[in-house]
């Protein structure tokens, strides 16, 4: 069996419309917690148009935020004469207010036809965890590995180790696996934006030796393994200057690379009274307890809420026969140790806070410096499941 998951660097033109979307929710939560932000981004060519629904007691320079994150992604340099540049673009805002309809079934308060006056889930959905042995991080393999190839790429980049990458790239890894265990890596797709001057020979020797062969386990890579490398043989014009972006677009690479399954919701510009963005976390987190604990080599969790309802309409636990207790046992256990409401995993992860930008690049998980990556509920779990 073989399979595939693709990541994207920080200069695709999704990811710069998911980064300024949370630099703008980030730079709202950062004076005031309480927040509603429902952010969307358009980039393309040398525009940004932001649309959605903000109320705050915030304060500051949308247009400053913006260019701010475009800087940090890379978009600043004049040597290429860029369309797309942090100080250049035109900025549409088209930001309002929060439906007063979607905020009282939000607020913790009581309204007409609202069952309680808990704060209730900000929409309806389905929402998915997932965790796994294959890595340390307790992530698939082929999504950790694709991410790691466009950390070293930003890397690289950023500290001039070389003056001609430009900040578009994409990679895919294709995992190899013989009675469910990962035998070698198959093949190895790495796209980058570049300066028009480098020869794609010294590019794909670049990539291969300095990229691939640096972050990717080396008894996994044999003779077999394939490398793709630019395989349209050039890449000068990337970024919103090549193709349009969107948030919210790259949900897949946001999670685990197509091996868990998605509800559909997308994450970015999305303060955590969403559902879509914060039990998505809170299930990543239970999960990966579970398999931190011992419970199961895999566990994935889903949940489902109705908006503005405060308790989950289902939970759903599948450890795919590799639970070491029965699913039911350690959903019971899920259940007595985490607190699924929407203002518990506000509280339980303390969400309220800017670090939404940390999370935009390369997957919201897998990294240990956010909240929801944390195994700190094993010993609970352990003595819940047994008791």
């Amino acid at each position: 069996m073989k399979f595939s998951s693709e990541s994207v660097g920080e200069g695709h033109p999704d990811k710069v419309a998911d980064y300024i979307s949370d630099s703008i929710l980030d730079a709202c939560l950062e004076q005031d917690p309480t927040s509603r932000v429902a952010c969307e981004t358009l980039v393309k060519s040398n525009m940004v148009t932001v649309a959605g629904e903000i109320t705050t007691k915030a304060r500051f320079d949308y247009n400053e935020v913006i260019r701010e994150a475009i800087r940090e992604i890379g978009y600043e340099s004049e040597e290429d004469d860029p369309v797309f540049h942090a100080d250049d673009v035109f900025i549409n805002n088209f930001l309002t207010r929060q439906s007063p309809d979607i905020a009282q079934g939000v607020d913790a308060k009581a309204a007409d036809g609202k069952e309680t006056a808990e704060q209730g889930a900000g929409d309806q959905g389905i929402m998915f965890g997932y965790a796994c042995n294959e890595t340390p991080e307790l992530m698939p393999a082929a999504i950790m590995y694709a991410h790691r190839i466009l950390r070293k790429l930003a890397t690289l980049r950023k500290g001039r180790a070389v003056d001609w990458l430009r900040p578009d790239a994409k990679s895919q890894v294709c995992i190899a696996y013989e009675d469910g265990k990962i035998t070698h890596i198959d093949n190895v797709v790495v796209s980058t934006q570049h300066k028009e001057s480098v020869s794609h020979k010294q590019l794909e020797e670049f990539i291969i030796s300095e990229v691939i062969r640096q972050v990717l386990p080396h008894e996994l890579l044999n003779g077999s393994t394939r490398y793709l490398i630019n395989p349209t043989g050039k890449f000068v014009i990337g970024g919103p200057e090549g193709d349009a972006g969107l948030t919210g677009r790259k949900i897949i690479v946001d999670t685990y690379g197509g091996w868990g399954r998605h509800g559909g919701g997308a994450f970015s510009g999305k303060d955590p009274s969403k559902v879509d963005r914060s039990a998505a976390y809170m299930c990543r987190w239970v999960a990966k307890n579970v398999v931190a604990a011992g419970l199961a080599d895999i566990c994935e969790l889903q949940v489902a809420y109705a908006i503005g309802y405060p308790n989950p309409t289902s939970i759903h636990v599948e450890t795919f026969d590799t639970g070491k207790y029965p699913d039911a046992r350690i959903a019971e256990a899920i259940r007595e140790v985490f607190q699924f409401k929407p203002a518990q995993i506000v509280d339980q992860l303390d969400l309220l806070r800017p670090i939404y930008r940390h999370s935009t690049h390369y997957g919201h998980f897998g990294k240990p410096e956010l909240p929801w990556e944390l195994a700190n509920r094993v010993e609970e779990l352990k003595a819940a499941v047994e008791g």
